[in-house]
């Protein structure tokens, strides 16, 4: 029997109680000094627990070596994003060879500056997606989204609504380390929408060709989210001593008004639709399209801003009421997943469904 094994961040707890939900073992790997979550509070015992094996390595990268992927043999590898940030685009291709749940080629994706990335593919598909500028022709608010200098897997993002502001705040952030000139030249800027903002989270699976819309999430982060609790004065005399960060922390699991999932559906199917035609096998599995839904002219639209190609991080989506209307209780992702890999071992087409 297959089992399911992950790396201790993210969304390990999801994927392993969904894989024990269905009856297969989980081995999370861990890294060292970051590992008690797993290895013990949440270790399985008794009937208590989800987490059946950890692998503790000094660095999450070592998963790659081949002793390592040896205890892993027997597995399918379930991704997320810290499995991308710490191993690397170039070690996941080239040197993991554990059998990917999903199309582990499709991760470099997220990234604005790889070929064939998330907004190649939205334009391609069709699908709304944010005016962007250059530095010189701002003409309307705009959220620069910068790499930061010392967490390259963090942005530094910033507003504009001009020229000049984008100059002034720039050299800013230079000034103080926090971005490095040649990461701001290569910020994407993209017009500010005004809208309410959802994680859209979807699975696709390949061995029915039906796309599923499991749970909505949007997000908690800091220090944003600090800020906006309070009134508009002390906001103000707080950006005075303070930089506005959105680091994310956590989610709140949210609904959509039902006149809205059309537009939402659309999108998920040619954005799967239009994958397809750019990598072999297309979107396997959960993806995300992160999105605002703004009001002009009397109308509500989607507009796209941002996609995920694996584990969202949200293990709430599960208490939307998505999952019910399929499946008649609720699914999170881990469990979706689970059932996913089981059927594909039983039906003999794992090879479908991982990379």
């Amino acid at each position: 029997m297959v089992f399911v094994s992950t790396l201790g961040s993210h969304s390990a707890l999801d994927v392993s109680e969904g894989a024990k939900h269905e009856g297969m073992n989980s081995l999370v790997v861990c890294q060292k000094g970051r590992e008690k979550v797993y290895a013990k509070h949440y270790r399985t015992h008794g009937i208590r627990g989800c987490v059946d094996e950890v692998l503790v390595l000094n660095k999450f990268a070592e998963v790659v070596r081949p002793e390592n992927q040896k205890r892993l043999e027997g597995s399918v590898f379930v991704p997320n994003r810290s499995f991308s940030v710490y191993v690397g685009y170039d070690a996941i291709e080239k040197d993991f060879h554990i059998p990917v749940f999903g199309n582990k080629y499709l991760l470099r994706a997220e990234e604005r500056d790889a070929a064939k990335n998330q907004y190649f593919l939205l334009e391609k598909a069709g699908i709304s997606i944010a005016r962007t500028f250059t530095p010189k022709n701002i003409d309307a608010l705009a959220l620069v989204k910068v790499q930061e200098k010392k967490r390259h897997y963090e942005r530094a993002f910033f507003f504009a609504g001009s020229p000049e502001e984008y100059e002034q705040k720039g050299r800013d952030l230079i000034a103080k380390g926090v971005v490095a000139e040649e990461d701001l030249k290569k910020a994407r800027i993209e017009e500010f929408i005004l809208g309410a903002q959802f994680n859209f989270n979807f699975f696709y699976s390949p061995l029915t060709g039906e796309l599923e819309l499991l749970g909505i999430d949007t997000r908690r982060q800091t220090n944003l989210d600090g800020l906006l609790r309070l009134p508009a004065h002390q906001q103000m005399e707080v950006m005075k001593y303070r930089r506005l960060t959105t680091i994310e922390t956590g989610h709140i699991a949210c609904t959509l008004r039902e006149s809205l999932l059309e537009e939402v559906f659309e999108a998920g199917e040619k954005f799967v639709a239009e994958v397809k035609k750019h990598y072999p096998k297309g979107l396997i599995g959960p993806f995300a399209l992160q999105c605002a839904i703004e009001e002009r002219d009397g109308k509500e639209s989607l507009v796209v801003f941002d996609v995920s190609f694996r584990m969202p991080g949200s293990p709430g989506t599960r208490f939307t009421p998505y999952s019910y209307y399929l499946y008649g209780e609720g699914i999170s992702f881990g469990r979706r997943v689970a059932i996913e890999i089981k059927q594909a071992n039983k039906e003999k087409r794992l090879e479908e469904v991982t990379s």
